[in-house]
């Protein structure tokens, strides 16, 4: 059995998603990938249960009921990937704006004594291609951000594209994680940084989504940013139920 496991949240990626598990089965390491999609009707699961057929034991799918949220699919996720015994546990999404190949360089991280490996955009400048100038802004401005307000010295608090090891999963509660958008990456490190888990960062290269469309709104910036101050002052003030 591989040690480790990709998860994939999916909604309406039919585009990309054959690409990216074909992708992630070349690399020279033996990845199992799992993709939780929130029954798509662009018929995204449809074309991952094809798929299961050529990849037998290798390929999993886990179909939701409706879209939940990006956070509720990680979480069904890493229950999953704990439950099933694997070490090594990989967030990545399908649109290709994460580099399968750097996977490698993640596992490498966390198998040289990082807990926590994050694909970061920022800790060498800013390597991010084809967004447009606010978006960049937006990112970057909230990275610093979370960084005044929680203290984390990671440079890129929201980035989605990361490596745990299993014992950091097992130790946060993960019944407790309330963020369901974007946030929830940042409650994800946050947790795993009052653990007192070494948080290494990676530099990638993002590249924005070519196929599909993104699953940024209004909501989920607000709950970013009105969020985190909540989340440091639970964490803060209520340390034994955070």
């Amino acid at each position: 059995m591989a040690d480790g496991l990709v998860i994939i949240p999916t909604f309406n990626e039919i585009e990309n998603i054959e690409a990216i598990i074909r992708t992630v089965f070349d690399l020279k390491k033996d990845f199992h990938v799992l993709i939780v999609d929130d029954n798509s009707p662009d018929g995204t699961a449809d074309n991952v249960k094809t798929l299961q057929a050529e990849f037998p034991n290798r390929l999993f799918l886990e179909v939701r009921k409706e879209k939940s949220g990006l956070g509720t699919a990680y979480i069904h996720g890493f229950k999953w990937a704990l439950d099933k015994g694997y070490d090594y546990i990989f967030e990545m999404d399908a649109d290709f704006s994460h580099r399968p190949a750097d996977l490698l360089r993640l596992h490498r991280a966390c198998l040289n004594d990082a807990d926590v490996a994050v694909g970061s955009r920022y800790k060498k400048g800013v390597n991010v291609v084809n967004w447009p100038l606010f978006r960049i802004l937006l990112s970057y401005g909230a990275s610093f951000y979370v960084k005044l307000i929680t203290g984390m010295k990671v440079h890129d608090p929201t980035a989605g594209f990361v490596c745990y090891r299993r014992k950091v999963l097992e130790e946060i509660d993960l019944d407790r994680v309330r963020f369901i958008g974007y946030a929830f990456q940042i409650e994800m490190k946050y947790r795993a940084y009052l653990k007192g888990f070494k948080i290494e960062e990676v530099s990638i290269i993002f590249t924005d989504r070519i196929h599909g469309k993104s699953k940024m709104n209004s909501k989920i910036v607000k709950e970013a940013v009105f969020g985190v101050i909540t989340m440091k002052l639970r964490s803060t003030f209520f340390r034994k139920s955070f």
